[in-house]
């Protein structure tokens, strides 16, 4: 199976959000009654953008997405849905109508399939709108498992998500990660991750936001597996998974603060593309992820290196500090 339409509509997706962030348009709240959190209009417009390359290419495969038709009814005013029609069309160079739009939101939702299809159209919506790092991912579950990728990330390389000139884009294919230019001709280039496991070799990767994690857990972490000192990175953003897989970065902690929901469309499409790569990805107790049980993957946490070795030493680390009485 070809993911070549999902390359594509990565794309398209990743050129929607750039004119979202050159007009400036403005994000809004995305509310329940456990959270509020942004969500700008290139949000609907890239997952649009992908549940219709889903809807032609794999029309009878299940799909999980962020976001939904009735979301978008509630939230969007009729004047930006306009504005949604408009950077559809423009991108897509064809007649979009808002029913559409509501059918490729909602394209294989609540559906039961071998082939589940995982879609985030703006995984780090805070770093989107300061034009930091953000990713546009799409993953396969293959009978629960992640199996598949394609990972759009416009900032990587520069680190400004603004610029039209930079980037990569990320798959997972036939078990192999790879990756590409993110527009324009080239070849792919198979990824490997590093397996480093010297001090002075490893590079730590982990989220720009406190609330995504405590960063004083994960600072006595590094320490206890000897790793103080290492470079440390932060970025929003699925991308992190793409710098571990491509051998650019060796550990990311995700140890939250009290109770945390991992959803599976956060997850999936980095997992597979590290894993592919030869790097590990399991919950804090070292247990492989769980991506069959719906929209959240149940798990403490995550621990995603670039090696076997290098795992079981971050393990021990965290199963000290837990042990000791890790706080909020």
């Amino acid at each position: 199976m070809t993911l070549e339409p999902l390359r594509q509509a990565v794309r398209q997706a990743l050129l929607l959000c750039r004119e979202v962030q050159h007009s400036a348009l403005r994000g809004m709240d995305k509310t329940s009654a456990r959270a509020s959190e942004p969500v700008t209009l290139a949000d609907y417009g890239a997952q649009a953008i992908i549940g219709r390359a889903l809807a032609t290419h794999y029309p009878d495969d299940a799909v999980l997405a962020e976001e939904s038709g009735a979301q978008f009814l509630d939230l969007v005013a009729p004047e930006q849905r306009a504005i949604i029609l408009s950077l559809l069309m423009k991108v897509l160079d064809e007649p979009v109508r808002e029913q559409d739009i509501l059918r490729w939101l909602d394209h294989g939702r609540g559906r039961s399939a071998a082939r589940t299809w995982t879609v985030d159209p703006v995984d780090g919506t805070k770093g989107f709108l300061a034009l930091r790092h953000y990713a546009v991912g799409v993953g396969l579950l293959t009978d629960g498992q992640p199996t598949g990728a394609v990972i759009g990330c416009p900032a990587y390389g520069d680190g400004i998500s603004g610029n039209d000139e930079e980037g990569l884009l990320f798959d997972v294919e036939d078990g192999q990660a790879r990756a590409w230019p993110l527009f324009g001709p080239g070849a792919p280039a198979v990824l490997r991750a590093s397996g480093h496991t010297a001090p002075d070799a490893v590079t730590l990767v982990q989220s720009f936001e406190e609330k995504h994690g405590n960063k004083a857990r994960k600072a006595r972490i590094y320490a206890l597996a000897g790793y103080a000192n290492a470079a440390l990175y932060e970025l929003d953003s699925m991308e992190k998974y793409a710098l571990i897989a491509a051998g650019r970065a060796d550990v990311c902690l995700h140890t939250p603060r009290g109770t945390s929901t991992f959803n599976v469309w956060d997850h999936a499409p980095g997992i597979a593309l590290v894993q592919a790569a030869g790097g590990c990805v399991t919950g804090l107790d070292g247990a492989p992820l769980d991506c069959a049980q719906g929209a959240v993957i149940p798990c403490r946490g995550i621990v995603i290196t670039s090696g076997a070795a290098l795992h079981e030493r971050i393990l021990a680390a965290v199963a000290q500090v837990y042990a000791d009485g890790a706080e909020d």
